[in-house]
């Protein structure tokens, strides 16, 4: 009984170690590669790099480790780069705020010959989104919000269409997709994956959302699954590729932590998506 109690005792402090210590500081490549209907031939191969969720001042995600994950993410040598919000924290215990002007000095490093694309999620808003944006856009990094922009790779075109956040503005998806021309392979940018459960009923599908927010719920228990995912539908959007009815849909679990800092086999991860 005593060596049980000993042992429990053992690997409930390495659990705490690995959650609150270990893994919150570990950053992964996640390679995957997707095959997706009606994607352009000539664009197969395409390489995106999608961030999310950052949350720059989080413990472990500081100013040094910002610039670390951006050398990081340029190594993997990226087509195009999107990030999909949440750059900033609120009230996480350990954490320090950071202004946009400085997290988006660090992610003007980015590089990709396609450009570097982002969407504002509501930590964002949270702290003055206006602000976040102008600092983004003078930083190089082109805020999309219920708007498109064309991009064009050997011979081909498709779109990246980017949504305003889902909790904090008003959006239109249909609207906004009615941005890109009807029919173009079309990536749609958001940050909460909820969305994507609205568009059989709007008539409308990109070939590709993208998105965030989840974390991947931060913490994966064995048998247990990820018992907290802030989304309406629980685990069904948590993390990773979904498809539904043939529409496609990408959630990365992010880097920082927000809430409490805390991560469980759900490391922080640069989502490198080859697009086939």
């Amino acid at each position: 009984m005593r060596r049980l109690s000993f042992a429990s005792l053992v690997a409930c402090a390495v659990a705490f170690v690995w959650g609150f210590w270990w893994e919150p500081q570990r950053l992964v490549v996640t390679r995957t590669e997707l095959e997706l209907p009606g994607w352009p031939k000539p664009l197969a191969g395409l390489k995106v790099a999608l961030l999310s969720d950052l949350h720059v001042g989080s413990p472990f995600w500081d100013l040094p480790a910002l610039s670390r994950l951006v050398e990081r993410t340029n190594a993997e040598r990226p087509d195009l780069v999107l990030l999909a919000g949440d750059y900033q924290i609120n009230d996480v215990p350990g954490g320090k705020l950071i202004g946009p002007e400085a997290i988006a000095h660090g992610l003007a490093s980015l590089h990709a010959p396609l450009g570097v694309f982002a969407v504002l999620g509501n930590h964002d808003w949270w702290n003055d989104g206006e602000r976040t944006r102008k600092a983004f856009e003078a930083n190089g990094i082109h805020v999309l919000e219920e708007s498109s922009v064309e991009l064009r790779r050997a011979g081909a075109s498709f779109f990246v269409v980017g949504l305003a956040d889902q909790m904090t503005r008003p959006s239109a998806p249909r609207a906004a997709l009615a941005t890109a021309t009807p029919g173009a392979a079309t990536l749609l940018l958001v940050h909460e994956p909820d969305v994507f459960e609205t568009f059989p009923r709007l008539g409308v599908a990109p070939t590709l959302t993208l998105a965030g927010h989840t974390h991947g719920g931060q913490v994966w228990l064995p048998l247990l699954g990820r018992r907290v995912v802030p989304s309406a539908f629980g685990e069904r959007y948590a993390y990773g590729h979904v498809v539904e009815e043939g529409r496609h849909l990408y959630v990365t679990s992010g880097v920082g932590t927000s809430v409490l800092p805390v991560r469980f086999l759900v490391p922080p991860e640069i989502a490198m998506l080859t697009l086939r």
